[in-house]
């Protein structure tokens, strides 16, 4: 497979936000001044610009791990040095609609980190940069939970009810109980894969999320609501990422 970014080194920041869904990328693009359409490529949509001076690059990865992988690969071949994935995820509490998880670590139960690395490796993000994003939602006025999410593969085979798992009575709720014994936060799709990357590239790495559904989408954030969510999420990573560059952190 060609590189996505081959041509376009120069365009790409170290600083980089990955985000699933490539029209959320665009309401980062909004926000960015000199902004640069760099690449739109299967799922990989792609823009550059800067966020009160500071360069950042954000990108889209799709749905699930193997394309957050390659998007990580990708970008670390061009110069990546901070990797923020912003997501949504699917919390395990019921008060959680509309607040921040931003996970230490993640269990790492999707399947490609485990082509890199055995899995008593841990999936863990960056504590000052978790920190920072920590302090940056404290300064929007919203909550946050810092604790440990899980990242899967199977959406309609582990979280969410199909007519396909109601056919083959897949109990989909025994998910939900098995990570509540364990207190686990919220559930996505994307985390564990990203902070193993980012720790096997000594960069960087850290999670931030909003949630917008409760476990088998029995409630969820819709219209304007979802459309708030992700616009505020949005304006906290770039902040996060301004701030952390303004306090001076660096890779040594």
């Amino acid at each position: 497979m060609e590189s996505l970014y081959a041509k376009v080194e120069k365009g790409i920041s170290k600083y980089v936000i990955f985000s699933g869904d490539p029209w959320r990328v665009e309401t980062v693009a909004k926000n960015l001044e000199n902004v640069e359409h760099v690449a739109f490529a299967r799922e990989f949509n792609t823009y550059t610009g800067y966020y009160k001076g500071v360069k950042i690059t954000a990108s889209s990865t799709g749905i699930g791990s193997p394309s957050a992988a390659i998007a990580m690969e990708e970008m670390y071949s061009n110069g990546m040095e901070v990797a923020v994935r912003m997501g949504t995820v699917m919390a395990l509490e019921d008060d959680m609609l509309g607040k921040f998880i931003i996970p230490v670590a993640a269990m790492r139960e999707e399947g490609t980190s485990s082509t890199y690395v055995p899995l008593s490796y841990p999936a863990a993000a960056d504590l000052e940069l978790l920190n920072c994003m920590n302090k940056t939602v404290k300064q929007f006025g919203k909550e946050y939970v810092n604790g440990i999410n899980c990242t899967m593969d199977g959406f309609y085979s582990q979280m969410k009810e199909s007519r396909l798992s109601k056919e083959r009575q897949t109990d989909i709720n025994a998910t939900f109980q098995r990570l509540k014994k364990l207190n686990i936060s919220g559930i996505d799709m994307e985390s564990s894969c990203i902070l193993t990357l980012a720790s096997l590239m000594k960069i960087r790495g850290c999670v931030v999320t909003i949630t917008t559904v409760l476990e088998n989408l029995k409630d969820e954030l819709r219209g304007e609501d979802r459309v708030a969510a992700e616009d505020l999420l949005c304006r906290v990573v770039l902040e996060g990422i301004y701030q952390f560059d303004k306090e001076g952190f660096n890779n040594e």
